[in-house]
């Protein structure tokens, strides 16, 4: 797996200050997109066990929220394979602080009814994710008052709710504390 870059001081894409990573290599290849090199799998410089140190390195300080990953498409499947040695490590060094994932797959359908069901990697990876924004960006629905979205489709799900219920729950932007 391949990675576009790291932001050490992220404040755009989840709640708090956060460490965000951007995975190479998308299929959606959204009209719009505001990541369209991300879209190349060989795009960037190698993931390895040295960005893995950097990245939980960069996560030490107190302040620092979580770790938030997005794309290029996090859920292509070789970059799950990627990312599981980071999310299991950030779980272990660093329980209480949240993680956050950016999809152009619909969460139900793509995810929890086909992935989840059929990719031992997806499972590990969502037991590890409390946050999930989805859905393909849609040039045509682009609302800049959205929080944390580029589209009126997008749904930002809590995923071990949702996983428990069977259905979307919904994280609700009202009740973060900062």
């Amino acid at each position: 797996m391949n990675y576009a870059d790291i932001k050490q001081y992220d404040i755009s894409n989840g709640p708090g200050i956060r460490i965000s990573i951007f995975v190479s290599g998308c299929n959606h290849h959204c009209k719009g997109c505001f990541n369209q090199e991300t879209w190349d799998f060989n795009y960037g410089k190698p993931f390895t066990e040295e960005t893995i140190d950097t990245i939980i390195e960069y996560m030490k300080p107190s302040f620092i929220k979580g770790l938030t990953i997005l794309g290029g498409e996090p859920f292509e499947r070789v970059n799950q394979q990627g990312l599981l040695p980071l999310l299991r490590k950030v779980r272990k060094v660093y329980p209480e602080k949240d993680i956050w994932c950016f999809t152009g797959f619909d969460f139900m359908k793509d995810i929890y009814s086909n992935m989840y069901q059929n990719w031992e990697e997806t499972r590990e990876m969502l037991s590890y994710i409390d946050t999930i924004v989805d859905g393909k960006f849609v040039e045509e629905l682009k609302d800049l008052s959205l929080r944390f979205k580029g589209s009126s489709n997008q749904k930002t799900i809590l995923v071990k709710e949702t996983l428990e219920k069977g259905e979307p729950v919904l994280w609700d932007d009202r009740q973060v504390q900062y």
